[in-house]
């Protein structure tokens, strides 16, 4: 059975590569309209997660739907209609290197072969007005941009297709704290006006902090709590109060109105 307000489900997952165990029983509804972030240790297997939601990595067993439809184990075509209802940003941007940013952009709508070059034109250049960059930068290419313009073109890219579901890995990773605070805000902003639900994976509590509104926390190989952040670290567990409630968590968490 499958719940209509899932937009993501993911029961009874299990993640191993040979004898190494990542993770055991996993169940989780992502709620349609909502924030959630994955949150772990590194090795906790939270880009695992992702990309298993995403149909790039297959789990050793359990099921994950999309929209209601198993990921794995669709066929190429049921597989190419979900990805075209979802966008990625990964950690590093993975823009094409020798495509422009335009290019780059463009891609996702000319693999439908359904719009001519001038409504791409014309839709490439709303989605750089989008996250505020300038169309004088559409021709150039990303060995000539700085790290925020990357991250910002990326999720262009990541919205060329107006996705119901958007996934975000490490988005404010290699960002300073004021590309990282613009960076969170155009986020906040297309989430509320395009209505998205998001995936996120993040260590980063600033980020955590301003964009989640559950956090699913990753560790011991289990989904070890699920809530909102104040109902996460209120959680007696040492992986907890390590990770949210260490002397940059607490300063980190105090500066976003957490009374610790």
């Amino acid at each position: 059975m499958t719940n209509t307000d899932c937009i993501i489900e993911v029961e009874g997952l299990h993640s191993r590569f040979g004898n190494h165990v990542v993770h055991e029983d996993i169940n989780l509804c992502v709620h349609r309209g909502e924030v959630l972030a994955l949150v772990g240790s590194s090795g906790s297997g939270k880009t695992v997660l992702l990309r298993q939601m995403l149909g790039l990595e297959t789990p050793a067993q359990g099921i994950v739907r999309v929209f209601g439809q198993p990921v794995h184990g669709a066929d190429r075509n049921e597989l190419q209609s979900m990805r075209n209802r979802w966008g990625v940003l990964f950690q590093k941007g993975a823009l094409f290197s020798a495509l422009s940013v335009f290019d780059n952009i463009a891609l996702p709508m000319r693999e439908l072969h359904t719009l001519d070059e001038r409504m791409i034109r014309d839709l490439v250049m709303l989605k750089l007005k989008m996250v505020e960059i300038e169309a004088q930068h559409a021709n150039k290419m990303p060995a000539e941009l700085s790290g925020g313009m990357i991250k910002r073109i990326a999720l262009a890219r990541a919205m060329a297709l107006d996705p119901e579901l958007l996934f975000l890995d490490e988005p404010t990773s290699g960002l300073d704290p004021v590309l990282s605070e613009g960076f969170v805000k155009l986020i906040q902003a297309l989430r509320t006006e395009l209505t998205l639900t998001i995936v996120m994976a993040t260590h980063d509590l600033d980020t955590l902090a301003a964009l989640a509104d559950r956090v699913a926390v990753l560790a011991e190989q289990r989904l070890l709590a699920l809530g909102s952040l104040r109902e996460v670290i209120g959680i007696s567990h040492p992986f907890i109060t390590n990770f949210f409630l260490g002397e940059r968590g607490k300063k980190t968490l105090g500066n976003n109105g957490y009374i610790l």
